[in-house]
């Protein structure tokens, strides 16, 4: 009865294959970054693109929202939507953006797009 409940290895890395792929496409290479804020980035950093998602030729893109301090240093970042494998590439790079200076904190909602 066990063996029954247990799922074969084959269907576990098919699954995980279908969820790393996304959407497939050609393999050139592109980022863009959109912020619906009021606040202005000053420093921006270029996220890395994943070498396992440049082999899957993966694109897609990630939501984040980032809390940023009055001094402009994201404070917490929150993965709203996308790839975990794109998204953990997004949030290091989000991380070391820097906003203007502010009176308070502001939360900031990000969207950051990995297209081949």
């Amino acid at each position: 009865m066990l063996e029954a409940m247990q799922v074969p290895s084959v269907l576990k890395w098919s699954l995980c294959l279908v969820l790393l792929c996304g959407s497939v496409s050609a393999p050139a290479f592109a980022q863009s970054e959109q912020t619906a804020s009021a606040r202005k980035v000053v420093n921006k950093v270029t996220p890395n693109y994943p070498s396992l998602a440049r082999n899957m030729n993966l694109s897609g893109s990630v939501k984040l929202e980032a809390l940023v301090l009055p001094n402009g240093t994201v404070k917490t970042i929150q993965i709203k939507g996308g790839n975990p494998l794109l998204a953990q590439a997004a949030e290091s790079a989000v991380r070391a953006w820097k906003w203007e200076k502010a009176d308070h904190e502001t939360t900031e909602v990000l969207e950051i797009r990995f297209t081949p």
